[in-house]
């Protein structure tokens, strides 16, 4: 396999732009599904608690498999994890159209967990590989958007075909996406793995230098879990239906400012994207707790994707940042596994809450996580190296 030389400042090579287009097509057949699933289940018979079920098992799955997957793509290369977790990945989301009994698709969407959770990894470890290390920030905000794309898009899609066309149609339509990221992964050149290192973490399942950032990161993410689990209930309560919009706003902030914090920590450090970004993600969280009206529920959309925005995707680039090249994928998973875990642990617990005290005060615990976040950067996160320093 021929190296990949990201020692040069161009960015927008043929690696990377391809690399961008298969997470763009894995993320919107990913993001088609997440609404329309529980209507499937609905449709189904299936009660609230297994629709629930149905994203828990999924989280559970992914979260298992993602060390794996980068202790894997450092070993075995990035290549084989990258083509097996697509297929995996496929077959699970045909499979939906195949079988129609809850049970059976609870083991299907566990399987499928598996499949997401070693593609993500593998995409974003893929990436990183193909980044400048001085222009290494501006790369991951512009390959986050992609994500950031399919989020705005992909549910509002998935939402009009399974609408018009039925369920079917839906999950034909996600494999269709998933199979030309699939087709595309062969035109990719991947990086050469490397046996022989220093390191005496190089068999770990997780990336030490990489901790801290990943758990803040888990204290960020349990605030994603609060909106993703409980918006659209509170919205309800509050008597606003096209609550969807939001999502859409938020999106859009995202689109608009990963990038620009991306080349912020590259010129000024981590500081400028990170301390903005966890304040506004605490000044959300509290609006959402008063909020009572669609306009100011957007305000706390834009105000939100800006502050997750900068946060997330800075905390994912510090830890990789001083990784070496044959750790990336272990850094990945160890910041991706937090991340996972915070989302699926906060709706669980945020859940609990919010059942006894209401959504309104929910989400002023959620702040809370932010605060907390917060206050571990002051203490574990502040990292001094420079990012353009990843590639050892």
């Amino acid at each position: 396999m021929q190296k990949e030389n990201t020692n040069n400042e161009t960015l927008w090579t043929k690696n990377f732009i391809i690399i961008n287009i298969i997470n763009l097509l894995i993320f919107f057949s990913f993001q088609m599904l997440l609404p329309t699933l529980p209507l499937y289940i609905k449709e189904l018979g299936g009660s609230n608690s297994v629709i629930g079920l149905v994203t828990g098992i999924f989280v559970v799955s992914s979260v298992i498999i993602r060390p794996i997957s980068g202790l894997l793509l450092d070993k075995l290369g990035r290549k084989k994890v990258f083509v097996i977790g697509l297929i995996i990945f496929i077959l699970s989301v045909l499979s939906y159209s195949i079988f129609s009994v809850i049970s059976v698709i609870l083991f299907i969407r566990f399987i499928h967990g598996f499949g997401w959770g070693a593609v993500s990894t593998a995409s974003s470890t893929i990436a990183a590989d193909n980044i400048p290390k001085k222009r290494f920030g501006e790369g991951m905000g512009y390959f986050s958007l992609t994500s950031s794309l399919a989020m705005a898009l992909a549910p509002v899609i998935g939402l009009s075909l399974i609408a018009r066309y039925g369920s079917s149609m839906l999950f034909y339509v996600s494999t269709i996406l998933a199979t030309l990221g699939f087709i595309a992964t062969f035109r990719l050149k991947y990086k050469e793995t490397t046996t022989q290192s220093t390191n005496k973490t190089n068999g770990s399942l997780y990336e030490k230098s990489s901790l801290n950032p990943s758990f803040i990161v888990f204290f960020v993410s349990i605030t994603y879990g609060a909106l993703t689990s409980f918006l659209p209930l509170y919205a309800a309560e509050q008597g606003i239906a096209n609550i969807g919009i939001f999502f859409t706003v938020y999106a859009i902030a995202l689109f608009i400012t990963r990038p620009l914090f991306g080349k912020i920590i590259d010129t000024l450090g981590f500081d400028f994207a990170i301390i903005p970004g966890l304040v506004l993600v605490v000044i959300a969280m509290g609006l959402l707790s008063i909020a009572s009206s669609l306009p100011l529920f957007l305000v706390t959309a834009f105000i939100y994707g800006v502050g997750f925005g900068a946060t997330q995707s800075s905390l994912q680039t510090m830890a990789m940042v001083g990784v070496p090249s044959n750790r990336l994928g272990a850094a990945n998973a160890t910041f991706l596994t937090a991340f996972d875990s915070g989302i699926g642990l906060g709706s669980i617990i945020l859940g609990i809450v919010s059942a006894s005290i209401g959504y309104s005060q929910m989400y002023l615990w959620a702040a809370a996580s932010a605060v907390i976040a917060f206050t571990l950067y002051f203490i574990i996160g502040r990292k001094k190296i420079d990012p353009s320093s990843r590639l050892i």
